[in-house]
């Protein structure tokens, strides 16, 4: 008889502790689906109807996505600044 209470019990938590699992996962999926990349006028009040830490969360991802390309933008200027300078160190090197 006991044992019979256990193992109902066991199922219970063991039901209750998925249902909340399953419930998280849809709520992670639709966040992800309302996330926004840009903004613009076609989803001005798409912005403003989401949350401050979502609105937050996209200003700081713009931000690192922005510091990306600018790092990879002035190494492609140095990396060219170089072969420029080597050009023009070798032509003055041939023409002594």
């Amino acid at each position: 008889m006991f044992l019979n209470i256990v193992i109902i019990f066991l199922f219970m938590f063991i039901f209750i502790y998925l249902r909340n699992f399953f419930k998280l996962n849809i709520k992670q999926k639709v966040l992800k689906a309302k996330k926004l990349t840009t903004f613009n006028k076609k989803n001005l009040y798409n912005w403003m109807n989401l949350t401050k830490k979502e609105r937050y969360n996209l200003s700081k991802q713009d931000s690192v996505n922005y510091m990306d390309r600018r790092k990879l933008l002035l190494e492609e200027i140095r990396n060219e600044y170089k072969k420029i300078s080597r050009k023009n160190s070798e032509g003055n090197i041939k023409k002594k």
